[in-house]
């Protein structure tokens, strides 16, 4: 599949949001039950850091970063976001996304990353233990998803670039 890694464009956002939508539906992906509107969606993630896999005109995943508190201490901690579409699973987009990611996300300052992940989603888990992402712990029975308790694992990555004195 071909493919470049580049910058996130406003003209985008029909397809996030539709590769969002594709997440939400597989259960495995997020908490999240509804797509959010372009507004919504642009006000949870940060401005830095949001990137696509395309071909053309044509978006086969997206990566975003979203804040993990207002306080001016963590400003260098994120959560990562990446979903693939059904289209383009397995086919390399998501490794291509995330080492994009932490490359963009380190040039940014930021010292750490985190992810949430179901313990189902093994695909995902595989994808943060290749870039570097360690197993914090897993959150038993943290929230419900359709009447559901489910356990999310909680992965971390930090920065070799970026000092952490």
């Amino acid at each position: 599949m071909d493919f470049i890694i580049d910058s996130m464009q406003p003209e985008d956002a029909e397809q996030v949001l539709a590769i969002y939508a594709e997440g939400i539906v597989t259960g495995q992906a997020t908490f999240e039950t509804n797509t959010p509107n372009w507004e919504q969606w642009d006000a949870g993630h940060l401005a830095v850091c949001r990137l696509v896999a395309r071909n053309k005109e044509t978006v086969f995943g997206w990566a975003a970063l979203s804040a993990v508190s207002r306080r001016q201490v963590y400003t260098g901690v994120a959560e990562v976001s990446i979903y693939i579409s059904e289209l383009a699973r397995g086919q390399g987009v998501g490794n291509a996304l995330m080492a994009a990611l932490i490359e963009t996300s380190e040039a940014n300052g930021f010292w750490t990353l985190q992810s949430a992940v179901f313990p189902e989603n093994q695909a995902s888990i595989a994808l943060h233990f290749k870039h570097g992402f360690r197993e914090l712990g897993r959150r038993e029975r943290i929230a419900k998803l359709h009447g559901v308790w489910r356990d999310t694992v909680l992965l971390e990555r930090r920065s070799r670039i970026v000092g952490v004195d």
